[in-house]
């Protein structure tokens, strides 16, 4: 993600597990902070980064969709199994 950023043309780009690993000298200067995420990443952890941002005086929240995610997974194939052998019984 930082190299995607980077290559978008924003100044930094920081990684970051969570809100509590953001440095606040980060965001010395910046008026505008973009926040992206995978879609493993719980939805908690997205909501804790924005309202901690919110605490920092980023409150107005813009959201964007850039790409729509299509991607499906498939059960495990012993998953499958199990769930006909549940369904007939």
């Amino acid at each position: 993600m930082v190299e995607v950023a980077q290559a978008a043309g924003a100044d930094r780009a920081h990684l970051v597990e969570n809100a509590s690993h953001i440095r606040p000298e980060w965001l010395d200067g910046v008026s505008t902070v973009g926040l992206s995420s995978g879609a493993s990443v719980p939805e908690v952890l997205v909501q804790e980064t924005v309202a901690w941002l919110a605490q920092q005086g980023y409150a107005h929240v813009e959201e964007v969709t850039h790409t729509e995610e299509r991607l499906t997974f498939a059960l495990p194939q012993e998953l499958r199994r199990e769930l006909k052998l549940t369904a007939r019984s």
